[in-house]
């Protein structure tokens, strides 16, 4: 994101460490600076990347950066948006495109040789956001800008760039004094030293694993074999059994596994990531990154990093999101203690003598969903094929918003797991489409999206380049992968997102597709899980693996009747991810041990002892790797909040999910908007009046409040 770029880079890496800005990229040619070329207006030439790039590349596409920055603020003519802000808006671009692909490899093919590079960039990186965002001259001329008169004379899109950029300007510390100023920019450097090596530590700790025994795998389906041996041949151990401490390879197994002690050791693995007491120990960088943050929310004039953090959010303080998140967690608590009553019934039922711990939580709650609703998840698993069900994405994008696909051959990838598609409306291109499925070692662990180009007009018809990515385990070649329900709800989630990208229809690159508020963004992505259920994808593309018959009738009923089912061990587990985060950043600058803090505040939320925190603090990547989600995972509630009432609009409309005015109306208002609107107004453009709480209550089977 453009304005991220100055702002949450300025927040996220840091260090001084120099380089001379004075290297030009002529003196230093590198593959990886140049623009792109070949079809489709260029793609990522990740074919001929070497790690040795890296460095050289970031430092001449940072100097060329400053070397625009300085032919901006040398202007002899008084500022204007067009040799101002478009000059902004068209600075950077070289180094855009390293980064991008920088990035790339660090969630995807995180070695010891390119580690090595992060350590050594990460702190120059941030140290040229810093660099940037306290040019004295560049923010002179960005408010001379947005405090002349005739701004009014702007196009809106064009009001609302210069405004960001003016806003992330002062939040990053423009106004600051030259003393506060260094001190920001030792914080920015110092902290991203400790992200780098927080990731470093939940990688090395997530590409451990543990080995079954022939005892652990009594009972275990023969999916679940197939995956533990090919995580064992993936990691030289032919003949084995593993499972890795990543969660697309523990949940199934904790689900699914009937051996109890095999369910702890697993469990036990898996929620001890970073928190072990050695080398890859998490709790003291955490305890360090708080601190700074609390110092320098304090130095930017904010009572927390939390306020700082959620003043540029759609929740604008941490009481609004508090408020909602409190509002949601009560019944949670409240259907989990039932759920667990349920589940303990069944074990007492069977001799079990043992109470239910979180070791024992999925695989009894399939007990209890197949006695309540005769539904057997495993028997829809059969069913979910990947292939077939990323067919059923491109079908109901295709229904709402006239895209169409077709796979691509010879554009370079990473990767040879990877898979590329054009994406056409009406047979004009959009853009390009990149699907990354499988788990591999060096890959971070869970499910995302990339935007590798964003859409803009501003400099000629660019078009979007967006990936997926997941960490689904590669079965036996040839066979078709089955994934679970969870995980078919995933891929239609973050396919979600390079749907907002895809729609985008800006002209400026730092307000387009997915560049919005972080506790909005997901709100496009969560929506777009609600097809996932629908008869017609159903019906077309959950077919059986071995008969290729769709998945019938009476099953599907069942699914849509179990719907609310286990929505308090959802809510609950994500939510205490997402106060403890809160939490956390409202108190200020204190000392905080992690591991006390989290235990302390748990107890007093009553945090059901079956249940564990869905990211336990030594392990919160989306918190600890970067300034991201910090403050900000109550992100997800909030965005299913608006998620939920859209939703809601679907199915009130005559054409239910597929009604062709309403899908018009959420592309014309949000999902071709990204950030060249405010989020509320698009929301109430949409559904004519504000976010109400009720659908979400209603959707997750809680009590709706009475008003709501």
């Amino acid at each position: 994101m453009r304005r991220r770029k100055f702002l949450v880079s300025a927040a996220a890496a840091g260090a001084a460490a120099a380089f001379n800005p004075s290297v030009s990229m002529a003196q230093t040619p590198n593959l990886l600076t140049e623009t792109w070329t070949g079809p489709y207006g260029g793609v990522p030439p990740f074919d001929k990347v070497k790690i040795a790039d890296f460095k050289p590349a970031l430092e001449a596409a940072m100097a060329r950066e400053l070397a625009e920055i300085d032919a901006i603020t040398a202007n002899p003519a008084a500022p204007t948006f067009e040799n101002t802000i478009a000059a902004l808006e068209d600075s950077g671009r070289a180094l855009n495109r390293v980064r991008t692909i920088y990035n790339i490899w660090g969630s995807n093919l995180s070695t010891p040789e390119f580690q090595a590079v992060e350590t050594e960039m990460d702190p120059k990186l941030s140290a040229h956001g810093d660099k940037i965002a306290q040019n004295a001259a560049l923010f002179a001329r960005i408010e001379a800008v947005y405090n002349a008169p005739d701004k009014a004379k702007l196009s809106p899109e064009q009001q609302r760039v210069l405004w960001i950029h003016y806003r992330d300007f002062v939040r990053a510390g423009a106004k600051l004094d030259a003393a506060s100023k260094a001190r920001v920019a030792a914080i920015n450097t110092e902290l991203a030293g400790l992200f780098n090596q927080f990731s470093k530590n939940l990688l090395a700790d997530e590409n451990t694993w543990i080995e079954l025994s022939d005892a652990d795998l009594v009972g275990l389906p023969e999916t679940l074999k197939a995956a533990a041996a090919s995580n064992a041949a993936a990691r030289k151990l032919p003949g084995k059994f593993v499972v890795v401490t990543t969660r697309s390879s523990v949940d199934p197994f904790l689900t699914e596994s009937p051996v109890r002690a095999a369910r702890e050791k697993v469990w036990r693995a898996f929620v001890n990531r970073g928190d072990n007491g050695g080398p890859t120990d998490n709790k003291a960088i955490i305890a360090k990154i708080l601190k700074l943050r609390a110092e320098r929310a304090k130095l930017l004039g904010y009572a927390t990093h939390a306020h700082w953090r959620l003043e540029v959010a759609m929740a604008k303080t941490p009481e609004n999101a508090m408020g909602l998140m409190e509002a949601v967690w009560s019944p949670a608590i409240a259907q989990v203690a039932q759920d667990v009553a349920d589940m303990q019934a069944i074990v007492d039922k069977e001799g079990g003598g043992f109470k239910i711990e979180p070791w024992d939580y999925r695989y009894y709650a399939e007990k209890v969903r197949l006695a309540k609703y005769a539904l057997d998840m495993n028997a829809v698993k059969s069913y979910l094929q990947l292939d077939k069900l990323r067919e059923g994405m491109f079908w109901a994008a295709g229904q709402l918003y006239g895209f169409a696909f077709k796979k691509l051959s010879g554009i370079p990838v990473y990767h040879e797991d990877i898979t590329v598609y054009e994406v056409t409306r009406a047979g004009k291109h959009v853009g390009l489409w990149y699907f990354d499925p499988y788990a591999r070692p060096g890959k971070r662990s869970g499910a995302w999206m990339n935007a590798y180009r964003t859409q803009e007009r501003f400099r000629g018809d660019v078009t979007t380049i967006v990936s997926n990515n997941a960490n689904f385990i590669k079965g036996k070649p040839g066979e078709p992968l089955l994934i679970s329900w969870d995980d078919a709800t995933t891929l239609f989630h973050e396919f979600g997102h390079a749907i907002h990208g895809l729609n985008a229809n800006a002209t400026y690159p730092s307000v387009s597709g997915t560049r919005v508020a972080r506790d909005y963004v997901e709100f496009p992505s969560q929506l777009n899980e609600h097809w996932l259920p629908t008869a017609p994808v159903l019906s077309q593309f959950a077919l059986h693996y071995q008969t290729g018959e769709p998945i019938p009738k009476a099953l599907v009923d069942k699914i849509e009747k179990a719907a609310t089912f286990n929505q308090g061990f959802a809510t609950t587990e994500y939510l205490a991810s997402a106060l403890i985060d809160m939490k956390l950043h409202l108190a200020g600058d204190v000392d905080i041990d992690p591991a006390k803090f989290e235990r302390e505040e748990l107890a007093k939320l009553r945090m059901p002892r079956e249940i564990v925190m869905r990211h336990r603090t030594p392990q919160f990547g989306h918190v600890f790797s970067s300034d991201g989600y910090s403050a900000g995972y109550y992100s997800y509630l909030w965005a299913d909040t608006l998620t939920a009432d859209v939703a809601e609009a679907f199915q009130e409309a005559p054409g239910g999910f597929y009604d062709k005015p309403t899908a018009k109306r959420l592309y014309e208002t949000i999902m071709s908007k990204g950030n060249t609107e405010d989020p509320a107004d698009q929301f109430r453009a949409f559904r004519g009046r504000d976010v109400k709480i009720g659908a979400l209550m209603r959707h997750r089977g809680f009590p709706v409040p009475a008003g709501a």
